[in-house]
């Protein structure tokens, strides 16, 4: 365990952003049982919170947030030193990536997925258990066992289960992965690339395969003469060019950059020259061919020819022509890099081209080995992912240890990892009122308020106080798994129950069963509702939209557990997702198995796409269902509600069903979007005697409004 303390007053620099600013910043906790996560504890100055938009004549203005951020999230995370692909066409280890960058993710168009460009939106880093997966062509995947790849047979998890509370799609061997491949572990080739002799095959390459060396002497009738000599590269690529140049400042030799003459409609080119002689002595010593290449020789001929002469036309990886010598050096560093290839019949011009052989996955691994520097061609934009690679998984193996491990969020949900489409990290808004990162904070960086119980019991003893209904599980679920170790609920029960103050839980958590017995003797003494939110009753689907958090039947027995202490428990059936738990089907199964667990009512709503929730949602729509984006397009345009049409198309499917199986529907408050609840209707209990009884005002809107209570 570690600990990070911090007394009051004091402002701790390495804290996090709005931390150092709160300060009551008591420690910051990591421990095993939640790896990834860190808890910051801090002392609440309140406990209550104002429901913005309503008065003290509306039942349920107020709220209690134990927790801010919510551990019932995933992590998704990868190796730090696995490969990313960068928007520019080459690969960089996932360490060094940085928010911003551009780097391609996948998105449907048409019949294909298909490689387009995306941003990293957020990075952060956590310690999980990893995973090896070994595919046949020999790429290593480290990860956790909550990552997900892309199979052909839809997304998987790394480790799952048959059947249980862990049951969902996992990989397995002989599951085919989608991309390209890596056809190894990830390799540190910096080395290669920062070497001298990788910069001698550069140049080597680049001059002999597009530069002009010319030299001649003209003599004069008196006696004498002049020697000429000159060298000049021409390229329309400028990266290609500063490269050359650059490389030949670091051997000596300075070059002039002007504009060069080029025929009207062609691309704007520019050169480097030099007419020294001893200039042109040195290059062409430098670009002489050496007697034993090594790999690193190898490595920058190649990436220098490619740069001259090389062409990624239809994603065909070509190298062009027509020196015997070149051509034959090209194949010999072809083969001593292992890159599959073929020499192609002579053009009538006399130019002959190498085409590499193995399709992305090949060509990926040629540009990883010789780093080319002319990103246009190093563009996979727009091309399908499909590929003959052996992407077969022929092994997982648990590597019985726990590493730093990173995760990203993008632009389009997923990356390229070791050149496979990997899943990433959903991001909601949220924790903006201490400017914690959106991608990571919510899941990983959970505020704690340690002391809610004891400033709630001193804000309820105020004599101003009026006994106003509370919600709890509004904003983050007080059930989450950090509450399994920090039990802040059961003095929150105690508090508002001996103030008789009607309360209300809506939760997804099942840890709420530890707390049921405190509950019904709540219950004893002030209306108590409780809610179970239950809103999807297709475990694959479930687990994809709501990953982390109990399985659907693990949620409906803890209803059942509600009803055998003799309390109520409405059903949240919301949100339902048009197109996809909306089916007659689907409501029919979802409300019969909600009955038979003995929940009491019911509540539904169709799906609202707010900020942050409305980005997360629509990521994970495209990856999974890119078939639907046109009609949420249609559907919530800029808007977060769903069109009035919808609603009513709703409401007149599933009003019948809800008869049908002989549950209440509970009604929605329009002020908060939460549930009318039935405690505050029921007039058995009496409250204990306060100083400040309810005002005349608020008795008069609860009976006018049915006594709606805010969950």
């Amino acid at each position: 365990m570690r600990w990070s303390g911090q007394e009051l007053g004091d402002e701790q620099q390495n804290a996090l952003p709005g931390l150092a600013r709160l300060n009551n910043l008591v420690r910051s906790v990591c421990t095993p049982e939640f790896a990834g996560i860190t808890f910051h504890e801090v002392l609440a100055r309140s406990a209550l919170n104002k429901v913005p938009g309503t008065s003290t004549a509306l039942p349920f203005g107020w709220t209690i947030n134990p927790y801010r951020g919510c551990s019932h999230a995933c992590s998704y995370c990868l190796d730090p030193e696995t490969l990313i692909l960068m928007g520019d066409g080459r690969q960089k280890p996932l360490r060094a990536l940085h928010v911003g960058d551009e780097i391609y993710g996948t998105e449907r168009r048409g019949n294909y997925r298909r490689y387009v460009k995306t941003l990293v939106l957020a990075k952060w880093g956590t310690h999980k258990r990893a995973i090896r997966t070994t595919l046949a062509d020999g790429t290593e995947l480290t990860s956790s066992a909550d990552h997900r790849f892309l199979t052909e047979r839809g997304w998987k998890f790394v480790k799952g289960a048959m059947a249980g509370a862990g049951q969902r799609p996992y990989l397995t061997v002989n599951n085919k992965l989608m991309g390209f491949g890596h056809g190894g572990p990830p390799r540190d080739r910096e080395a290669v690339f920062t070497s001298a002799t990788y910069r001698l095959g550069y140049l080597t390459g680049m001059i002999r395969g597009d530069g002009m060396l010319f030299t001649k002497k003209y003599p004069q009738r008196a006696g004498g003469g002049s020697h000429i000599t000159a060298f000049r590269l021409a390229l329309a690529d400028a990266e290609a060019l500063d490269r050359t140049r650059r490389y030949l400042e670091l051997e000596g030799v300075a070059t002039v950059t002007r504009p060069f003459a080029v025929a009207a409609g062609r691309r704007p080119m520019h050169a480097i020259h030099t007419s020294r002689g001893a200039d042109f002595r040195r290059i062409t010593s430098l670009i002489e061919w050496p007697s034993a290449p090594t790999e690193e020789w190898h490595a920058g001929y190649l990436a220098g020819i490619f740069d001259a002469e090389g062409s990624c036309s239809q994603g065909v990886l070509r190298i062009s022509n027509r020196s015997p010598d070149i051509l034959a050096q090209i194949c010999s560093s072809l083969n001593y890099l292992g890159i599959r290839h073929v020499l192609e019949a002579p053009r009538e011009n006399g130019v002959t081209a190498i085409r590499v052989r193995g399709g992305l996955a090949i060509r990926s691994r040629f540009f990883e080995l010789t780093r080319p520097w002319i990103s246009r061609k190093l563009s996979i934009e727009g091309r399908a992912v499909k590929s003959d690679a052996a992407l077969q998984i022929i092994s997982i193996v648990d590597l019985d240890t726990s590493m730093h491990m990173i995760d990203i969020t993008t632009g389009t949900g997923d990356f390229i990892a070791n050149g496979t489409i990997s899943h990433n990290c959903f991001a909601r808004a949220t924790h903006k009122y201490l400017d914690l990162d959106a991608g990571k904070d919510f899941d990983n960086e959970i505020i704690v308020k340690v002391n809610v119980a004891e400033v709630l019991a001193k804000e309820l003893a105020k004599p101003t106080w009026q006994r106003q209904p509370v919600a709890l599980g509004t904003n983050t679920d007080p059930y989450q798994r950090a509450e399994g170790r920090y039990s802040l609920m059961p003095g929150i029960i105690d508090a508002l129950a001996a103030s008789g103050t009607p309360f209300s839980i809506l939760t997804k958590g099942t840890l709420l069963r530890r707390d049921l017995d405190k509950i019904a003797d709540a219950a004893a003494n002030v209306p108590v509702d409780l809610a179970m939110s239950i809103a999807i009753y297709d475990d694959e689907l479930q687990h994809a939209v709501e990953p982390g958090t109990p399985s659907t039947s693990a949620r409906l027995a803890t209803v059942s557990a509600i009803r055998e202490r003799g309390l109520d428990c409405t059903v949240f059936l919301m949100p339902i997702l048009p197109y996809l738990t909306d089916t007659r089907e689907h409501l029919d199964d979802a409300l019969a198995r909600a009955k038979a667990a003995g929940a009491t009512s019911v509540l539904y709503s169709a799906l609202h796409l707010r900020p942050g929730a409305r980005e997360w949602y629509l990521q994970w729509l495209q990856r999974a269902h890119p078939e639907l984006m046109g009609r949420y397009a249609r559907m919530y345009g800029n808007g977060a509600y769903a069109p009035k049409e919808y609603r009513e198309w709703l409401a007149a499917r599933i009003r019948p069903l809800i008869a049908k199986h002989g549950l209440r529907r509970g009604r929605e408050d329009p002020l908060t979007g939460g549930v009318r609840s039935t405690a505050l209707a029921r007039p058995r209990f009496a409250a204990p005697s306060r100083p400040e009884a309810p005002t005349a005002a608020a008795r008069a809107a609860s009976d006018a409004l049915g006594a709606p209570t805010l969950f």
